[in-house]
């Protein structure tokens, strides 16, 4: 069997090789002839359509220690899939190793101590079912079906950030197969410079077979929902979003969504296609409290629909799962916004405005807060100072859709650009953005260069926003 390198050639892998890889392994080796070969590969964004040579089913840290020294005693290209959310698609790679951790989907709670340990394959909504059960919550993202891993690895933020601080906060410890195949763990007094860059550094320095979280009582409910506004309001609305942000209690947290409607059962029939302006609504605290706060926001304009009230916390954790599914084609353009300016309303407005498909929205998320207030320096992620998130998400069916989509994004982005604070939230950065990485990472960068010449010095796990070793 042939087999790609990290360097671009190939190796020849025969079939005793394989045999004692299999043999040493719990879960199963997939070749391109095995069942279940094609599902194992597909991911989340269907534009990604790779092949690896060889799947690796793991079911456990003995799966993961053999499949990472497997691939580095062979100089093999390796991937890591956890959850397959990514929008890059550097789950899979092409003619290489896939380590899939998808089936390590482990979450276990310990009340009492306020802990959840976590393994790799978990989603979103598998941590929060296990956590609501006892009225707590990680702070994580806004989309049930993501990954725990690639999620905390880029940083983590989502409803319940401006509260409890980014994902990575609130990682107390990590256990990580290193690319020489050790177990190790990384915490504040073990390894300390591997847990410094794991809290944001991505997937560069080891695969992460388990996360060691704190816990923070939230729910079972939380005032939750949209506040639905036309699109001809949508300059006055985000100006007032803008200023009402700025000051917000950290309990409270307003992402905006602008795109065309889709058919949501509370909205007019008419509205349904049509652009819009949605403000999504969450409040980490005593709900009587929260209608208090969030009315000034809920005030604003003249909305064409609100439905914010309590709900469960996990139902509104999949509030957005309809609108993120499996299978369609998915580009991404991202910016860390310090403040939202009139001129940033004024580019993002004529963006929406010439939005190319149903399914393709720019989306603000609101931050600060307690994230805000962590030191620059204390974790890998790039910018405490950042207020606001965009993203442009073009999401679209027909490959022969792909050069005019992919070109609407990059031509908002650009003409956002004056307005960004120059560094990047690397979950949201597409596969062509290599280029970006040294000042998405900011002044993380060069501590993070060395942390990977430590734990990879041979850059073996390089399917990711790839950090270049130095020693």
């Amino acid at each position: 069997m042939k087999l790609k390198t990290i360097d671009g050639k190939t190796t020849s892998i025969d079939d005793e090789k394989l045999d004692g890889l299999r043999a040493g392994m719990r879960g199963e080796v997939l070749t391109e002839d095995s069942p279940g070969y094609d599902e194992a590969r597909t991911i989340w964004n269907a534009m990604i359509d790779r092949k690896p040579a060889i799947i690796v089913c793991c079911q456990g840290v003995a799966d993961v220690m053999q499949a990472v020294r497997f691939a580095a005693d062979n100089g093999l290209l390796t991937a890591v899939h956890g959850g397959g959310h990514n929008i890059a698609g550097n789950a899979v790679c092409d003619g290489g190793v896939m380590i899939d951790l998808s089936q390590m989907k482990s979450v276990r709670v310990d009340p009492a101590a306020r802990r959840v340990w976590v393994e790799p394959g978990a989603t979103l909504g598998d941590l929060d079912r296990e956590t609501q059960a006892f009225n707590f919550t990680v702070p994580t993202g806004i989309n049930s079906t993501t990954g725990v891993a690639g999620l905390t690895l880029g940083g983590g933020f989502g409803w319940t950030t401006r509260k409890f601080g980014l994902t990575i906060d609130n990682l107390v410890a990590a256990d990580v197969v290193t690319a020489d195949g050790r177990l190790v763990r990384a915490s504040a007094s073990e390894n300390e410079d591997l847990f410094w860059a794991l809290r944001g550094g991505g997937g560069n320095f080891g695969v992460v077979t388990a996360f060691e979280f704190q816990l923070h009582e939230l729910g079972p409910e939380v005032l939750a929902g949209l506040v639905v506004h036309p699109f001809s309001a949508a300059a006055a609305v985000l100006k007032e979003y803008s200023r009402i942000a700025e000051s917000a209690p950290d309990e409270l947290t307003c992402w905006v969504v602008m795109r065309q409607a889709p058919p949501l059962p509370f909205l007019p029939e008419e509205w349904h296609g049509r652009e819009v302006l949605v403000l999504a609504i969450c409040y980490a605290g005593d709900i009587v409290e929260g209608e208090k706060v969030a009315a000034e926001l809920r005030s604003v304009g003249k909305p064409i629909a609100d439905v914010v009230g309590p709900t469960p916390f996990v139902g509104w954790q999949q509030a957005f799962d309809p609108l993120l599914t499996p299978g369609a084609r998915n580009y991404w353009k991202s910016h860390d916004l310090v403040a939202l300016p009139d001129e940033a309303i004024d580019v993002i407005l004529d963006g929406v405005a010439t939005l190319p498909g149903p399914e393709c929205e720019i989306f603000i998320g609101h931050i600060g807060g307690a994230a805000g207030r962590v030191a620059a320096d204390a974790t890998a992620f790039p910018q405490r100072n950042s207020h606001f998130v965009l993203n442009v998400h073009t999401r679209w069916r027909e490959p022969g859709d792909d050069k005019a989509f992919i070109a609407w994004a990059r031509n908002l982005f650009e003409a956002a650009s004056p307005h960004g604070a120059g560094t990047a939230y690397v979950n949201f950065m597409p596969g062509d953005e290599g280029d970006r990485v040294k000042n998405a990472y900011g002044a993380s960068y060069e501590r993070l260069a060395r942390a990977k010449g430590r734990y990879d010095p041979g850059n073996m796990f390089r399917m990711n926003q790839n950090i270049q070793p130095s020693a």
